[in-house]
């Protein structure tokens, strides 16, 4: 082999070898970041579902907005609407969620499943 050839092969690796540990600690922190975000999703749906105003008010930030039904709200009106009700539902099944991270936003997909009984009647309902 040429001495020519043999440089950019050589680039090449270094090139390889200095990318590979980056982009392997990359997709181990956004998997702990996405487990971490699945985790706080469920503890909401958990909070939500018990009426649990303090679970939820650590859980949630000063300065989120919430949009419910297609209204925006703060905290404090989450809060408030959340601690008029008592907890009715007997059971939350989270279904499957997928979790997109760029850079410092996340945006999750997902559904759950709350079931009750009311009155001798089953409810499902699908969030």
């Amino acid at each position: 082999m040429k001495a020519d050839s043999v440089k950019p092969i050589i680039l090449l690796v270094i090139s390889l070898c200095a990318f590979l540990p980056m982009s392997a600690s990359q997709e181990v922190t956004q998997e702990g970041t996405e487990a971490t975000i699945r985790a706080l999703e469920r503890e909401w749906t958990v909070g939500q579902s018990r009426n649990d105003n303090r679970a939820l008010d650590l859980l949630f930030d000063n300065a989120v907005v919430y949009v419910e039904y297609g209204r925006l709200i703060s905290k404090g009106e989450y809060l408030s609407r959340i601690r008029q009700y008592e907890p009715a539902l007997d059971q939350i099944e989270m279904g499957p969620m997928t979790v997109r991270v760029f850079g410092t936003t996340a945006i999750v997909v997902g559904t759950y499943v709350e079931k009750q009984v009311q009155s001798g009647h089953k409810q499902v309902k699908r969030w």
